[in-house]
């Protein structure tokens, strides 16, 4: 089997270097990079199947970076690190297009336990017995190809909103709290942050909903989580 790819973007070498021996040591094969436009590089020659981006970098932020790669249409998935508190700056780092986020300091344990929950994520879903498209309202799903249409118009979706919006339509009509999301469509079998569901399911609708602001498919159940209906037909009047 061949190793996965990690690729580490980081200014300061005491965190690449730390970073790089303890996915070493649990056998990723890494490479390293210190400024935001050294990734485009390494994107063509190394290859990553995922990247630690750090958020404050030269020539090109984390942010920056994120943006680029998505407008690029590549959904290589993306942990993003920064020192910053403010949850201001961990949901632009979501809403710029990263799958997850860590605070610095980190434990190199949890890095690699989220990084192997993504790859959970990608190799799971979907499985293999879920080739007839699962229809809800106008949207169609071919999970085995990872394609979504309403109304037979693409939707473009990151793995994550991909994999949130999978998640719903296999239990479509049960209310499903913040952390049964957060453990079911991003594996973490720890206390996690909820806010990073708010933040994924505020996107969904934004690319779903007709009004994201008055949602059809995805309803606030308050004080509890979400809920993913049919949405209602509206009887036209002869």
């Amino acid at each position: 089997m061949m190793k996965k790819k990690i690729l580490v973007v980081d200014d300061e070498p005491s965190i690449s270097m730390l970073i790089e021996f303890n996915l070493k040591l649990v056998g990723f094969e890494v490479h390293c990079v210190f400024d935001g436009e050294a990734v485009f590089d390494a994107i063509q020659t190394f290859r990553p199947d995922l990247i630690v981006l750090d958020l404050m970098l030269p020539k090109m932020d984390g942010f920056q970076v994120c943006r680029k790669l998505r407008n690029q249409n590549n959904l290589v998935p993306i942990i993003m690190l920064t020192a910053m508190q403010d949850l201001t700056d961990k949901i632009a780092g979501l809403d710029n297009g990263a799958d997850d986020y860590m605070t610095k300091p980190f434990s190199p344990q949890e890095l690699i336990s989220r990084i192997h929950a993504i790859h959970r994520r990608i190799q799971t879903l979907p499985s293999a017995t879920e080739n007839a498209p699962i229809t809800i309202g106008q949207i169609s799903i071919k999970a085995d190809q990872r394609e979504v249409t309403m109304n037979g118009a693409p939707i473009e979706l990151t793995p994550k909103e991909f994999e949130l919006l999978l998640f719903l339509c296999k239990h479509r009509g049960k209310v499903l709290s913040r952390q049964q999301l957060l453990h079911g469509v991003w594996d973490y079998h720890f206390l996690g942050d909820t806010r990073i569901v708010d933040v994924h399911i505020s996107h969904l609708r934004d690319k779903i909903e007709q009004n994201a602001r008055n949602p059809e498919y995805i309803m606030t159940i308050r004080n509890v989580g979400y809920k993913l209906t049919e949405p209602v037909v509206k009887e036209s009047l002869a």
